[in-house]
């Protein structure tokens, strides 16, 4: 099948042949029929698939007729995340590139200015995220009434997060005459009885198993402690033959602790999480895109949406509390038709979570093992090379080693105490901290002359304590 027997225009032909595409996806072949004859439908697909393609090249033809007005978009399609809407923007960009569409993205972050002049002049597509969408609407600048199309991607996270009340509110104000389409990775059965609501009579894609995993992807989990995360995710950088590498974490924090540490440790990395600006945000995604730096530090903003080419590999410095971000995580590498590795490094506080991401992907991860390593393991007790093992041994000598230095002050007690007994090292033990304190520490020696002179007797009721330098001044 191709592109051309799927009903879509001359034009949107050329514009998908200009892009280097010439057969569809599975749900792009079974989704952009379905949107030309304006039916409702849940489209469900793993990550990677070609989702976005699957309504936005239907939309651009919908959309090629029709006349736009100021401040009434004629489309709507709602993103969870900035970067998610800003790819989809490009899509458009790329596939509209032969008819007259105004497209317009509304997110947050930015300057409100030139969007409102957009609006002001009429879009055919509006791309926002419900925060945005929420304040200008609020503000009387926008109008919904004139939407004749609504889009929900990634609809198990839009209505996951927490806005359930923004769509309804949204939805409550579009026509409701309207062709409304929802797409997702994943659909659990009470997320899909809340998307239910907002469509008639769907039809519902689903062109693999939901919640399953790209076959292109091979998968490890490597049980860990918590304190040895950092020293395995070094080692395997180290020796994986990682090319470019997406580190995801539960925490902010942690994002910004462990990118400070991977430069330090000579990496080229960066970060991405959701207290930076959209400005920093686009900059530092720029910068991993065209490769001024390999490896991307990042919380689950990036997760999902995120198309770039040639990552290969995915590190889950944290296993993640939501199983779905598990799929979407781990969907950032293995694209494309290209193979990607993805670890998740699981410690005892992990357990639940670990459990429920197998439990939804209906397979468990296998445990990396010798054979999955890409070097040379070294021999046991030998010190040529290491591997997956010698590095569980390197990072229990670097945790041990803290035990170690606790042990140390005691052990140097215990041979100052056999000093007695070991005539042989008594005098070198005692001269060279003499000649320590002769060579720098010259004014130490009268001090000690008087406490020599103060171990004497003295009658009682006397001062038996060290002399002052007092006592020795006389009074005149």
């Amino acid at each position: 099948m191709t592109f051309a027997d799927l009903g879509l225009s001359p034009e949107l032909l050329k514009a998908v042949e200009d892009a280097g595409y010439s057969e569809p996806t599975p749900i792009q072949a079974q989704a952009i029929p379905a949107v030309l004859m304006m039916r409702d439908l849940i489209g469900i697909a793993q990550t990677g698939t070609g989702k976005t393609a699957s309504f936005v090249l239907p939309m651009i033809d919908v959309m090629a007729s029709g006349r736009r007005r100021a401040l009434m978009p004629r489309s709507l399609i709602l993103e969870p995340t900035r970067e998610l809407a800003a790819q989809v923007a490009e899509n458009f960009e790329k596939y509209g590139a032969n008819h007259d569409l105004k497209m317009a993205l509304l997110i947050g972050g930015v300057q409100m200015g030139d969007q409102l002049r957009t609006l002001d002049e009429g879009v055919d597509v509006l791309i926002a995220t419900p925060g945005r969408l929420m304040d200008l609407f609020e503000r009387g600048k926008i109008l919904l009434n004139g939407c004749e199309l609504l889009v929900i991607d990634e609809a198990d996270r839009m209505l996951d997060m927490g806005f359930i009340p923004d769509i309804e509110f949204i939805c409550s104000k579009l026509p409701e005459t309207r062709q409304t389409m929802l797409f997702s990775a994943t659909m659990p059965p009470p997320i899909e009885k809340l998307a239910a609501k907002f469509l008639s009579n769907p039809k519902r894609i689903e062109v693999s198993r939901a919640a399953s995993t790209n076959e292109n992807i091979t998968a490890f989990k490597i049980p860990v402690k918590a304190r040895q995360k950092r020293d395995t995710l070094r080692w395997l950088l180290e020796n994986d033959q990682v090319e470019t590498a997406i580190i995801f974490s539960n925490r902010k924090t942690t994002v910004r602790e462990l990118n400070k540490q991977l430069q330090r440790d000579g990496f080229r990395s960066s970060e991405i999480h959701g207290d930076m600006d959209q400005s920093s945000r686009i900059k530092e995604l720029d910068r991993f895109k065209k490769g001024e730096v390999n490896i991307l530090v990042a919380s689950d903003v990036a997760a999902r949406g995120l198309d770039i080419k040639g990552v290969s590999h995915v590190f889950n410095f944290d296993t993640p509390w939501h199983p779905d971000d598990y799929v979407h995580r781990i969907g950032r590498t293995g694209r494309a038709g290209a193979k990607g590795r993805a670890f998740t490094f699981v410690s005892e506080d992990d357990a639940e979570a670990i459990e429920n991401v197998e439990k939804l992907t209906g397979s468990a991860i296998k445990v990396f093992g010798k054979e999955d390593v890409r070097v040379p393991l070294a021999e046991p007790g030998s010190d040529a090379g290491k591997g997956a093992g010698s590095d569980k041994e390197s990072s229990k000598g670097e945790d041990d080693s803290e035990p170690e230095a606790q042990e140390k002050p005691k052990r140097q007690s215990r041979r100052r105490r056999d000093e007695a007994d070991s005539p042989a090292e008594k005098p070198r033990r005692e001269r060279a901290p003499r000649k320590e304190r002769a060579d720098e520490k010259p004014e130490r020696k009268p001090r000690s002359r008087r406490r020599d002179d103060d171990d004497e007797p003295v009658p009682p009721g006397e001062w038996n304590g060290p002399r002052p330098s007092f006592l020795d001044v006389g009074v005149g």
